[in-house]
């Protein structure tokens, strides 16, 4: 998928299949009701919250939030203002009906927000869908203030001439890219751990025999990730905006 109306459709079809977002749910760990539009885990979660450091009544700005589910509990836990930007009016409509938060319709290059206007973005498992990386670690630094902080969650191949790997994978190269867009103290760490839970929840989804849709397109990307499973990386990266 990369196209807003390839996204509307996949949020449509799970908002149709509880069965999908239990099994993601459970086998990721993530805390009841949240609805996962990533592959980042109830541990994953943890360490970005830490990492974020967020406190009351600071901005976060989930980009790439989906339905909304990590940035809610974000906020949830550590008392920040909540704004989501996704480029699915679907998965808009389906974070402002479950919320009525701050949600808007945007793009991981052109947010639509202020500048120097929130104080950490996130973006969970969702670089690689953005055209141009670079554009989008741009408009990260944009639209945040002064020692701002920004943390992705994303995977990186293991031999970016590897063509067995998508183009947008392959693309994705954070140690050049975040300095080149003017970040500053960029540090990348693999977390293999993540990927154990990970494997775990796609080979459990080749088991599950429903035949809605939600199931259906998840197990056909089951058979696509796990014949490259060993050939990505996973990581977290954090980095700051100069003051």
């Amino acid at each position: 998928m990369t196209s807003a109306e390839d996204f509307d459709r996949w949020y449509a079809d799970r908002a149709a299949s509880p069965l999908a977002d239990e099994l993601v749910r459970r086998v990721l760990d993530l805390p009841p009701g949240l609805e996962s539009t990533s592959l980042l885990s109830g541990a994953g979660l943890d360490e970005v919250v830490t990492t974020l450091g967020l406190g009351n009544g600071q901005v976060l700005l989930d980009l790439a939030c989906g339905r909304g589910g990590y940035g809610l509990e974000i906020a949830r836990r550590t008392g920040c203002r909540l704004v989501g930007v996704d480029f699915s009016a679907v998965a808009i409509e389906q974070a402002t009906e479950r919320s009525g938060g701050d949600f808007r319709v945007g793009t991981l290059t052109a947010t639509g927000l202020w500048a120097s206007s929130v104080d950490a973005v996130l973006i969970a498992d969702a670089l690689q869908f953005a055209e141009s990386k670079p554009d989008a670690l741009r408009e990260c630094l944009r639209v945040l203030r002064p020692g701002g902080r920004l943390v992705v969650t994303c995977w990186q191949a293991v031999d970016p001439d590897d063509e067995r790997i998508t183009r947008r994978t392959r693309e994705v190269d954070l140690a050049t890219q975040l300095p080149e867009a003017g970040f500053a103290g960029v540090e990348i760490a693999d977390r293999p751990e993540w990927r154990v839970t990970e494997r775990r929840m796609w080979e459990e989804a080749l088991t599950v025999e429903a035949s809605d849709p939600a199931m259906v397109s998840m197990r056909q990307e089951a058979r696509h990730v796990l014949s490259n499973f060993d050939r990505r990386r996973r990581l977290l990266a954090t980095a700051v905006k100069p003051r």
